[in-house]
């Protein structure tokens, strides 16, 4: 019998002497060290974003670019959206999808003229990059960018603050960017994030961010945040965590996002199909009777924390699905939480119960989001 090996070291992202310099708690996250929060604490932190600025490391994510002529119509081949018809300067949100029509990840793509500019989660980058290789490699360049950072900063100010240092910037709207210039380094921003909240995202070199960020943290309205708030500032918008709430085992209908999947691709669009997994996920959408499960919204009535993985249970005590994700709102002080459940139990308003410490805690089916979302739409 071999001896185990040795765990594989934990990667740190360009501003993690900074992290320690501000004096954050570190811990694993994607395979690299992060802050999960700062000296403030999470709930100063994740208060800080909803009224001013929190400036967030966001490095470990993926960057990668797809190059060529038909780079367009080979991404789309892989995820159940819109590529092709994406306009030059705009941003859309994509789901890349295993053959049987499970989620392998969420992601965000940006047209950029010359290329389209690809941002995937941290902890599945590998994957997803040797997938779109493998997949579609023999029809454009695929071109990882290991070499930038990315960075979050979101709040009603954000505006107010990168706009001071990137003069410019003001005039996006939502799910839109460009390219611009700090100081002679190069940015890509786009008017975007994972709180809920007006902000941006800013791709910069690993050899300037460290630089870039100081600046932003010296203006008065910008503070630190680290994984803690993320999570519970997405969580308050309604918005998936991969491998909590979307996984190879949910599907786009299942998981409640047939948003995501524009009319071209459905049955009777102009490019209906020809993505993995097709036939059950357009049947999904066009018999939703056939779901088995539900992702929902819920909010808790007792002010009992209710956490992943808790069972959710009927009045009878009947098992009808399980949290995802779950946490105490700092803005509304209640309890709330994403999971499955039969779709009987899904319209909104529905009872349901969940199993906490032996104990039914009811919560309410609820639309999300659950804190209003302040994009900034023009």
């Amino acid at each position: 019998m071999s001896a185990p090996s040795p765990a594989t070291p934990l990667l740190n992202t360009p501003l993690n002497a900074l992290h320690i310099e501000l004096g954050a708690k570190m811990v694993p996250f994607a395979g690299y060290s992060m802050p999960v929060q700062y000296p403030a604490g999470l709930m100063a932190e994740h208060n800080h974003t909803r009224s001013a600025a929190g400036l967030f490391d966001v490095s470990h994510m993926g960057q990668l670019r797809l190059v060529g002529a038909d780079a367009a119509a080979a991404f789309e081949t892989l995820m159940p959206v819109d590529v092709i018809g994406l306009g030059v300067g705009k941003q859309r949100y994509g789901l890349l999808l295993n053959d049987d029509g499970g989620i392998i990840d969420d992601l965000m793509f940006f047209n950029r003229g010359k290329d389209i500019f690809v941002i995937v989660n941290g902890a599945c980058k590998v994957g997803d990059i040797a997938h779109i290789i493998e997949r579609i490699g023999h029809r454009c360049q695929v071109i990882p960018m290991p070499e930038r950072g990315l960075l979050a900063l979101q709040g009603p100010k954000a505006v107010d603050v990168l706009s001071r240092l990137v003069p410019g910037v003001e005039k996006l709207v939502f799910m839109t960017g460009g390219e611009f210039n700090w100081n002679g380094a190069d940015l890509f921003i786009t008017r975007s994030g994972y709180t809920g909240e007006d902000g941006f995202e800013i791709s910069v070199h690993e050899s300037r961010i460290d630089e870039f960020a100081r600046a932003l943290l010296k203006q008065e309205e910008v503070k630190p945040i680290g994984l803690g708030a993320r999570n519970s500032l997405r969580l308050e918008a309604g918005l998936c965590l991969y491998g909590n709430d979307i996984d190879t085992t949910t599907t786009p209908p299942e998981a409640t996002l047939n948003w995501a999947i524009q009319k071209v691709r459905r049955t009777g669009g102009e490019r209906a199909g020809g993505f993995p997994g097709a036939t059950k996920i357009l049947s999904q959408i066009d018999q939703p009777t056939s779901l088995t499960q539900k992702r929902v919204g819920l909010i808790a009535k007792e002010r009992i924390p209710v956490r992943e993985p808790a069972e959710l249970q009927n009045a009878a005590g009947e098992k009808i699905g399980h949290i995802t994700s779950g946490l105490l709102s700092p803005t509304l002080n209640q309890p709330v939480a994403l999971g499955f459940v039969k779709p009987e139990f899904a319209a909104n308003g529905t009872e349901v119960f969940a199993l906490v410490r032996g104990k039914q805690v009811p919560m309410v089916v609820s639309a999300t989001p659950f804190v209003p979302t302040n994009y900034f739409r023009g």
